[in-house]
């Protein structure tokens, strides 16, 4: 089973509160933005020169926080009862 297919059986129970935050102004100066890159959903885009990011789909990995040197991403997990359901298929 490819990751695609893995991530399609995967469900969320999505908190309107963002549990990751990006500092947009801290990306203006980081010229490779390896967070596009690392995210396994693909949560980061790059719109208009800016970092943008959707965290409904957020497998909860952490490779994102991991990946910025710049320290521009705040990152905590959501809120109690919210976030990824995991082992659903």
């Amino acid at each position: 089973m490819i990751i695609e297919d893995k991530l399609r059986q995967t469900r969320f129970s999505v908190d309107e509160v963002p549990h990751i935050r990006v500092n947009s102004e801290v990306c203006q100066d980081c010229a490779d933005k390896p967070c596009l890159y690392v995210c396994p959903v693909q949560n980061y885009t790059l719109k208009d020169g800016e970092v943008t990011f959707i965290w409904h789909s957020c497998v909860e990995c952490g490779a994102c926080r991991i990946a910025c040197l710049k320290g521009a991403i705040d990152w905590s997990y959501p809120r109690g009862g919210f976030g990824v359901c995991l082992r659903y298929g």
